[in-house]
């Protein structure tokens, strides 16, 4: 046995003893598994992988989710916003000026809202928003996130830096919805056009308001007839005539007579469109348009058309003015009155209200307001605004003779200062009048308009407007080369019952150039005060006429309007030479050349001037 068991030992020949032998891992010996077996490993890899897959999805959409918040509030804020029943607001159409300035845009902005009932500590919140928000009072925002509602505005269109000061409070609850802010480029100089919108974007003044349908939700701007360039222009001298006779307020308007586009239309005082809530509400007051007064002897432009369009006189006519009239307990006199007998271009260019009443009382009440019915005086402007007066007038019954005379120079009868302008464009527009509009106009849009007087009685109107800047109360507005003419006008106004001796109206009413009117002006002045330079006068020729003069000035270049040859009075105005300058020395002395005629009655008589007078000195303003 133990011979068999060396045998066994002793090395083979070839094989090496000391050679190391493999040694076998059982746990890598792969066993032979059963059917039921591998079915089992199988489905748990499966289930194994198909969690993995869910984990990265969840994964994912979370990190999604997190640089939505981060980076895109808004649109992660977007369905908490409609599950609440806010909607965002559409675009809103741009309003521009007739030569593309943009007058009111929208711009998007961020609005804070909260959902109560996700807010833990309302009085923690309302103190950490304070310090981002300073407007939002601390009681008042606690006591809105103490509620069990689930949506409340928190602050209406926050600026960037203030949105990100509240992203970064990081407080639950609090999001965003994206709006539009309406932005006003031109500020308050186009207030009382464009108007303004509340926080929704909903138009509730001028332009705005108008026009809110076309505007909500449009694409394509709507275009203004308003030239911004003249805009300023006006506004700067209105402002600067309020300054000088430091008055309460102001209006200017500038139109096209041919188109009846409104070219300036300003309302002074004004306000910041972007926040008219601070504004009072004399501010907001359109005094162009809506406002209604008597504005006094302008309205002696549409007597004199009258009385020369019926017939019931002829420019060479006259009127006895020597002494004042009194019916009943009425008197009606002259500022600063010439005390005789007037031609009908004296009564025009000397603003006597003796001859206008006498020269009313001629024609008759029906006369007056069918005349006045026809230039739009006795009905509200068609101009497409909101804010817009309703004159106010004697009803027809109660349209004595008292009346009749007193409208004749602009009392007893009260308009708007914007109706003014498109009745005076109409006299001198070949005697048609053409509706007025804000918007602008292509040629083939201007309406033909329909006569209110002849063109005969439009020239004899022309003339007499002119007279009144060469020799008469507007002088001041004469601008050489471009043909100014007007009528200066100025009333008092009526204060508790009475007419105020201390507080009127100082207008001037104007056009250019004369010979072929393209242009219509009005400045209107609302308690002025009298100053050195006016020697303490108040009156439309002394504050309004030169605004005008201004006015044309600085615009007819900008219009492609080149001044013309100045030509002496007489050479340039037939009419001068029924209008002698009686404020002259050399016209006072005995050898007048006007002859007074004298007639029956009180209320005509005839006046005929032979030759001119010598020019004298200038007259007073009105």
């Amino acid at each position: 046995m133990k011979n068999w068991l060396r045998r066994k030992q002793r090395p083979q020949p070839g094989f090496d003893i000391r050679q190391p032998q493999p040694v076998i891992d059982p746990m890598a010996i792969e066993p032979e598994l059963s059917g039921v077996q591998s079915r089992v490993l199988e489905t748990s890899h499966n289930r194994l992988m198909l969690g993995a897959g869910l984990f990265g999805v969840a994964f994912l959409v979370i990190t999604v989710r997190l640089a939505m918040v981060t980076l895109l509030p808004q649109e992660a804020d977007a369905a908490v916003a409609h599950k609440s029943g806010v909607a965002p607001v559409a675009d809103r159409a741009d309003i521009i000026d007739r030569n593309g300035v943009v007058l009111a845009t929208s711009l998007t902005t961020a609005s804070l809202f909260a959902n109560p009932s996700q807010i833990r500590d309302p009085d923690d919140t309302a103190e950490r928003l304070n310090m981002v928000l300073p407007d939002l009072n601390i009681a008042s925002t606690a006591a809105k996130l103490d509620t069990d509602k689930t949506f409340i505005w928190l602050k209406r269109n926050l600026t960037p830096k203030q949105q990100d000061g509240v992203n970064r409070l990081g407080i639950p609850g609090l999001y965003f919805q994206m709006e539009t802010k309406r932005i006003y480029p031109q500020g308050s100089l186009t207030s009382h056009v464009v108007g303004f919108t509340d926080v929704d974007s909903r138009g509730l003044a001028g332009v705005e308001r108008s026009f809110d349908d076309l505007l909500s939700g449009g694409q394509r701007p709507l275009q203004l007839s308003i030239d911004i360039r003249i805009q300023h222009i006006v506004h700067e001298e209105v402002s600067r005539a309020i300054a000088d006779f430091n008055g309460i307020g102001g209006v200017g308007v500038v139109t096209d007579i041919k188109t009846g586009e409104v070219l300036s239309l300003v309302s002074l005082p004004d306000f910041d469109p972007t926040d008219p809530g601070k504004a009072d509400a004399d501010t907001r007051f359109n005094r162009a348009t809506l406002g209604v007064f008597e504005m006094g002897s302008v309205f002696k432009i549409f007597n004199t058309a009258i009385a020369l369009d019926s017939k019931t006189c002829k420019i060479s006519d006259g009127f006895d003015a020597s002494k004042p009239i009194k019916i009943s307990r009425f008197t009606i006199s002259d500022f600063h009155g010439k005390n005789r007998w007037l031609s009908v271009p004296e009564i025009f260019t000397y603003s006597s209200n003796i001859g206008s009443a006498k020269m009313a009382d001629a024609f008759g009440a029906e006369v007056q307001q069918s005349y006045l019915a026809k230039l739009g005086l006795l009905d509200k402007s068609p101009i497409e605004l909101p804010e817009v007066g309703m004159p106010m007038y004697p009803a027809a019954k109660n349209w004595k003779r008292i009346n009749t005379m007193t409208v004749s120079y602009g009392h007893g009868v009260s308009v708007s200062p914007f109706q003014l302008v498109t009745a005076m464009s109409a006299t001198i527009n070949k005697g048609l009048l053409i509706t007025p509009t804000i918007l602008k106009r292509t040629a083939n849009e201007v309406p033909d308009g329909h006569r209110v007087v002849s063109e005969k009685t439009s020239t004899a109107i022309r003339q007499l407007m002119r007279l009144v800047t060469l020799v008469g109360t507007g002088k001041l507005a004469n601008t050489p080369g471009y043909q100014v003419g007007g009528k200066t006008g100025t009333a008092d106004k009526e204060k508790g019952g009475r007419y105020s001796e201390n507080a009127n109206l100082a207008s001037f009413l104007a056009a250019f150039p004369m010979d072929d009117p393209k242009y219509a002006i009005l400045v209107m002045v609302d308690e002025p005060k009298g100053n050195q330079k006016s020697h303490g006068y108040a009156t439309g020729g002394w504050v309004s006429a030169p605004a005008v003069g201004s006015i044309v000035e600085r615009m007819a270049p900008l219009m492609g309007i080149s001044p013309m040859p100045v030509l002496p009075p007489e050479e340039e105005n037939p009419l001068v030479a029924l209008v002698p300058d009686y404020d002259s020395p050399a016209s006072k002395k005995s050898n007048s050349l006007v002859m007074q005629v004298k007639a029956t009655g009180d209320a005509e008589s005839k006046s005929v001037a032979a030759e001119p007078a010598a020019p004298g000195a200038p007259l007073e303003a009105e």
